[in-house]
């Protein structure tokens, strides 16, 4: 099997050759072909040839293409801000109320030149592999996510109690937004899309608010990617344990989790329903660990899940950039061992 057919054979409940591998590797692909952060998202090629080159040296079988968090935001008129080295962020909202959704203006994200930026990659990324590698369209932000940055998270998390009504018309909006993106993002013939949506997690609000403001919503675009016949993934950070059975209600046919949700309750809740995508420790191990470390935690991990073929190892969220080379050759050894 290439790595394509080993993803897909995943995603059908079939067992594959060996344990698939799709890492979250954009930041350390881009420093590792030597440019900045700014040279990576203003230029597809660039993009395009940091995941070539990466592909290439590490052996892993899927790219899961991302850029950063914030540009569907900014592409809805929230302001971001371009550090040289490090991903776009945001940290000031473009509502000052919610009311305010009826100003804005319709929605037309295909023009957004970083959106366009974004797809002429993943095109690229698909010229090139075909399908001997995986690609895993990433659309940045699901509805909720969407909403707290248009918003800022403050208030954002202040309107979910004193205004619901409002924070859905705003969850409506967001959610059109979303599925702009899907759409475009099926058209450079990605093998499967996905939305973070950390802010909804429980270390941030309840399960009984994530079930009434984000369930519905991250609902909404896993219908819409399957519209177009595309598996997805969903990927919220943080210790997910309390919600799993909830976001298995979203449809996604893969959860990506962050390291802090403990592997064995995932698996005892999403065996038979979904892909479990994850979940090394990007920093304290990937980064920070020593080639025993990363040998270690891949093995135990992948003991875990190996009596299920519903299972992709990644990090549990983006490897920093400056995570040694040996450590990424080292978690891809181990897998091919599974």
């Amino acid at each position: 099997m290439n790595g394509f057919q080993r993803i897909q054979a995943v995603l059908n409940g079939e067992q594959p050759d060996r344990t698939p591998v799709m890492l979250h590797i954009f930041m350390h692909a881009a420093r590792d072909a030597g440019y900045t952060m700014a040279q990576f998202r203003s230029d597809p090629e660039i993009m395009a040839d940091s995941f070539i080159r990466s592909v290439e040296k590490y052996g892993y079988d899927g790219i899961l293409f991302d850029v950063d968090t914030v540009t569907l935001a900014e592409a809805v008129g929230v302001p971001v801000e371009f550090p040289e080295d490090d991903p776009a962020t945001s940290t000031v909202g473009c509502l000052d109320h919610l009311n305010a959704v009826g100003d804005l203006p319709d929605l037309n994200i295909s023009r957004h030149p970083r959106i366009e930026i974004w797809l002429e990659a993943v095109n690229l990324l698909k010229s090139h592999f075909k399908h001997e590698v995986y690609v895993r369209g990433n659309c940045d932000q699901a509805p909720f996510s969407l909403a707290s940055m248009m918003r800022s998270p403050q208030e954002w998390f202040m309107d979910l109690i004193s205004d619901p009504e409002g924070a859905h018309v705003l969850l409506d909006y967001c959610s059109k937004a979303a599925n702009q993106f899907i759409e475009l993002m099926v058209g450079t013939g990605a093998d499967m899309l996905s939305n973070g949506d950390s802010p909804a997690g429980p270390e941030l609000i309840s399960p009984d608010m994530y079930a009434e403001f984000a369930l519905p919503y991250e609902k909404r675009v896993v219908d819409y990617a399957h519209s177009h016949g595309l598996p997805y993934a969903l990927h919220i950070c943080g210790d997910t344990g309390q919600i799993l059975g909830s976001m298995l209600e979203s449809g996604a046919d893969a959860l990506e989790l962050d390291y802090r949700t403990d592997p064995r309750d995932a698996l005892a809740v999403m065996t038979g329903k979904s892909v479990f995508i994850g979940n090394i420790d990007p920093v304290n191990v990937l980064a920070r660990g020593s080639v025993a470390d990363v040998e270690q935690a891949t093995r135990n991990l992948l003991e875990i899940f190996n009596n299920t073929p519903e299972f992709i190892l990644n990090a549990g969220c983006a490897i920093p950039a400056d995570t040694p080379a040996e450590n990424i050759h080292a978690l891809v050894r181990v897998a091919r061992e599974y």
